[in-house]
This record gives C-alpha cells, structure tokens and sequence, in this order.
C-alpha cells in the first residue's frame, strides 16, 4: 500500500535550513543531502509545504531552491495555515523552545530540531514536557548518530568483541552550544546512551561573564569529563580531526577526519597483542536523511526515535554542566544540575 507523504514545514531559512548544501558539495566530509530542506526533497515519505523566515528573501530563496509552494514571514502563521505533519526548526537557539511548543499544541506529529537545543536547561526541560503532553517524535540534528559508520562502531563496541569499554575520547572543543552538541551527542551514543552521573569541564570564559548567570557568548569548551552511570568514562580534548576513540579492554575503535574512515584494533597474535584488523565494511548515507527516516518510522510505529527529546536533554545538560563546572572554579556538578537558569550567548 503506497502511503500519502507527510506535510513538512521548515522554520528558518539559512544555512541548515536550505542552503548549506552549495557549501559542502565539494568536500568529501558526508553525505549529501545535508540541509533540512534537501532532506525532505530526497525522502520520498515526506513533502516540503511551506517555510517560513524573517528575512522575505531567504524564505523565497529555499522556496525557489527547493520547490516548496509557498513561504511565510511568521512561523505561527504557517503552521496555523498548512497544519503540517513534521515541523523542521532551523533557527538560532533562543526560539526553539517557543517553536517547539506551538507546533506541538498545533497538532505536529514530528519536529526536527537543529541543534543545538536551546540556549538554557529551563527551555530544555520545557521542550520535554510539551512534547511528553503531545506525543511528539522528536529529533535533534546531531546527523553522525544516523550515519551507518558511528553505527558500526558502536555495534562492535556492544557486541562486547572488544571486551569492556573504559574510556571515550574525543577530540575536538568548539564552542558550547555551537559545535560542542555534536561530540556531546557523539559521547553520549558511543556510551550507548547511558545517564550521566556527573560532569567536569574547562571552559575559555572570564569568570565576570557569570554574573548574571547568562554569557555574553558561545563559550569555547576547552575539557571536558563526564562519568556516565553505566561505568564508562568520557573526557574531551582540544583537536583539530573531529575524532572520537573508545578504548576497550580487548582492543579500540576510532573515527577518523570527522568519519571519513574508522580504525578498529584488537587483541590477537601469538602475544595476546593490540594489533590492527578490519573494520566492517558499511554504507555511505545522509544523516540528514538518516534523521528524517527515524521520525516517519517513529510516528508509523508510535514509537521513540532514535534522538529523541530525552536523549537531546541528555546530552545539552551534559554541554551545560561543563560550562557551569567552570562558573564553580572546576567542581563536579551532578547530574541532574542545580542551576536550570544558566543561559549561554545573546542569540
């Protein structure tokens, strides 16, 4: 039985939301397509109806681009009007929270949210609430947990082939919400998603900015540690290749130039040593459209989808607590944090 499409809406016209594809056509990081926009234009479950942005020429141009009927100045309007099935939030993360909650009380079954989430755990928990109340399935745009490399990797790790995993390492720093929300996620599904018992960070800010609880910026995280209450440890460094290394008792597993390649190695030989062997072959294919595909199924089947709104609060409070370690001179902060109203940039 061929089933009608679902009606998408995109709020947010810029890089993400329609035109980051002209970007990173040449590079070889990813797969195409990587804009929310192209996305939905290569899924043949889903047509794009509408989009909406501030600026009338951004709107007009992801329209034209991508052959969507008809754009909006104002989200409320759009998604009050064409009564979509899947609402696509590309914007800066000061109005996720807002977005997310009308569309959910105006019938959306699905969102997929860009990340980061938002820009304070107050909003976070907000957003789970609405979408507990609604049933909404619910996606972050972390893509490299719907690429089949990342899921490779972490099906070897808990096949238990490599024995027991002891630490995560990533390498990379980025700024909090920014780029630091993808190797959080990335940290967080390499420890098969397991709770956080309690976090440690350095972060590159100036003990003023703390003020009045909120930071003039994106501050860059420069460590970070988080001990997950499955047992595994996850610090995260300074790098320049977006990496991520698990080390196992039998062996490692790594991702390598931002998942151009994986490296696995185990224990073997005549001396019981930690030598190279081969990592499974596996398919290239869009995260994007990866991310896509888990919200359709998720509201085919009623069922949780594979970041959901949990799995994202889980992974911003991570992002969060760093950030408030440094606010504390470096203590620990446990999970969950105290201070909800910590709030990062002027977005």
């Amino acid at each position: 039985m061929v089933m009608n499409p679902y009606r998408v809406c995109i709020v947010g016209c810029g890089r993400m939301g329609g035109t980051i594809d002209e970007e990173v056509r040449e590079t070889p990081h990813g797969a195409l397509p990587y804009s929310h926009a192209a996305g939905y234009t290569a899924f043949e479950r889903t047509a794009l109806v509408a989009a909406a942005d501030v600026v009338e020429e951004k709107a007009q141009y992801v329209c034209d681009k991508w052959r969507i009927p008809k754009y909006y100045l104002d989200y409320r309007e759009m998604i009050a009007q064409e009564k979509p099935d899947i609402v696509s939030i590309a914007t800066r993360p000061g109005n996720h929270a807002e977005i997310t909650h009308f569309a959910a009380e105006h019938g959306v079954k699905g969102i997929y949210c860009d990340k980061p989430l938002c820009a304070s755990m107050e909003e976070a928990d907000a957003m789970v609430a609405v979408c507990e109340k609604y049933n909404v399935k619910f996606n972050l745009g972390t893509q490299r947990r719907f690429t089949p490399g990342y899921i490779k990797m972490r099906e070897i790790l808990e096949s238990g082939q490599l024995g027991e995993r002891r630490a995560i390492i990533a390498y990379t720093g980025g700024s909090a919400l920014w780029g630091y929300t993808h190797a959080a996620d990335m940290l967080l599904f390499l420890a098969s998603d397991s709770p956080i018992e309690y976090v440690q960070g350095n972060v590159a800010v100036e003990d003023a900015d703390f003020e009045d609880n909120r930071t003039e910026g994106d501050p860059g995280i420069v460590m970070g540690f988080i001990r997950f209450q499955n047992g595994i440890n996850a610090i995260s460094i300074l790098g320049t290749a977006y990496e991520f290394e698990v080390n196992c008792s039998d062996g490692t597993a790594r991702s390598l130039n931002n998942g151009l390649g994986f490296q696995l190695r185990k224990r073997q030989g005549q001396f019981d040593e930690i030598l190279d062997a081969q990592f499974p072959p596996f398919e290239r294919k869009s995260g994007t459209v990866g991310c896509i595909e888990d919200i359709v199924d998720a509201i085919d089947t009623d069922t949780e989808t594979q970041g959901n709104i949990h799995l994202a609060h889980r992974s911003t409070e991570m992002v969060f607590a760093i950030v408030d370690s440094q606010r504390q001179q470096g203590r620990r902060v446990p999970i969950p944090m105290e201070n909800r109203g910590l709030y990062l940039g002027r977005w």
